[in-house]
């Protein structure tokens, strides 16, 4: 299904977006102003560095396990697991083995 059009679609969030060696893939489900839903698959030892973001953001982990930091706090997260990651704290994910996660951000 990836790259098709699945609003509207029953779909497996695993199915919608796939693995790339070495890299961080990702792809946007819902774009409007008042927030975004993303997939991100990651390849193991891939991340992103520490920042912070103006909004909450819930991290659902859909396959594979990673590490998530949180203001220097690491928490490690599996498939099944989800946390909340606060507005305005420095956060950071590490692939702990390759991992996909959905990120839903609602900015209002």
């Amino acid at each position: 299904m990836k790259g098709e059009n699945i609003i509207g679609v029953a779909a497996g969030l695993d199915g919608l977006i796939a693995y790339q060696a070495g890299a961080v893939v990702s792809r946007t489900l819902i774009d409007k102003p008042a927030g975004t839903v993303t997939l991100f698959a990651f390849d193991k030892g891939q991340g992103l560095s520490e920042h912070t973001a103006p909004f909450d953001a819930m991290v659902n982990v859909i396959d594979g396990d990673v590490e998530v930091t949180i203001s220097g706090k690491p928490m490690k997260l599996k498939q099944g697991e989800m946390v909340i990651m606060p507005a305005d704290k420095p956060h950071a994910l590490k692939a702990v083995s390759r991992f996909k996660m959905m990120l839903v951000m609602i900015k209002s």
